[in-house]
């Protein structure tokens, strides 16, 4: 009873200050404290917030299938560095013509740019890598991948309210009742004569909270194998961002494709597929 008063106070709270900044009653400033040159902004706290919260979840249902828990703690540090820079690096590489030209913005991360598909793959290698490498592990690959894919989502839905704060990753103008009032400065070139877009953070924030549940609810009630929840997160996620990433106007592009999309698209195949194989009796 009390975690439901608490769940509606939030909502409540939430909504509230959301219609004002959509209304553009309220501008938010992307830092929460400034030293000098340096910032701590809510992009970069909203972000390891969600880690944290994933991680303490990740951690209770470990407890509850045996794994060690230093061996957790331990892989858990390596996939969040190696996830950072592979979400970074993705961003750069699809940004190339303009870090080429302002190459000190690479380490610049408080400056917002990680696409959070370079951090799964990432992710996704590091815990394959350390599954193979460390001796009398407690967990296999698809165990632990099973983990991780289970509570990820709402860790990306809480930091994608870094992009609120920070004016960016909304989609195209329009006219909606939830629309989102952006400051002129925030506006991408040829857009700058529309002030409402479609608040596209928000979109996938409730997407993820959707796979959130489907996946923990699967892991605890239908899941036989190891591996299938990851399979799912594959293709659930990517399907909401294939129909998000429509929206969008700061898409990374590879041609004339856009590279979420096309990534999208490509997890989709292996997720199915590698559900199907997972999901057989494997007894």
């Amino acid at each position: 009873m009390l975690k439901l008063l608490i769940f509606i106070v939030i909502s409540i709270l939430c909504s509230i200050f959301l219609i004002q900044v959509f209304r553009g009653e309220l501008i938010l400033s992307s830092a929460i404290l400034k030293f000098g040159r340096f910032e701590l902004r809510y992009y970069s706290v909203l972000i390891l917030f969600g880690i944290a919260i994933s991680y303490y979840l990740a951690r209770k249902s470990a407890k509850r299938e045996n794994i060690i828990l230093d061996q957790l703690d331990e892989l858990i540090f390596y996939a969040v560095i190696f996830g950072i820079l592979g979400a970074r690096l993705f961003y750069v590489i699809f940004n190339w013509r303009y870090y080429q030209r302002n190459p000190i913005e690479i380490l610049m991360l408080w400056h917002g740019g990680l696409a959070i598909q370079g951090a799964v793959v990432f992710a996704i290698v590091t815990f394959a890598f350390y599954t193979k490498l460390k001796k009398k592990i407690s967990f296999s690959t698809f165990q632990i991948l099973d983990l991780g894919a289970a509570y990820l989502p709402l860790g990306q839905a809480i930091g994608r309210w870094g992009n609120l704060f920070n004016y960016e990753a909304f989609g195209a103008p329009t006219n909606l009742p939830w629309k989102m009032y952006v400051p002129a400065k925030f506006r991408p070139f040829g857009y700058s004569q529309f002030e409402y877009f479609h608040p596209t953070f928000l979109y996938e924030c409730l997407w993820d909270l959707f796979v959130f549940f489907i996946l923990t609810q699967f892991m605890k009630k239908y899941r036989k194998n190891f591996g299938e929840v990851f399979s799912l997160y594959l293709c659930l996620y990517s399907l909401g961002r294939i129909c998000i990433e429509k929206l969008r106007l700061d898409s990374l592009y590879l041609g004339n494709l856009r590279t979420a999309q096309l990534f999208s698209a490509l997890m989709i195949l292996i997720g199915f597929g590698l559900f199907l194989y997972r999901r057989r009796d494997l007894s």
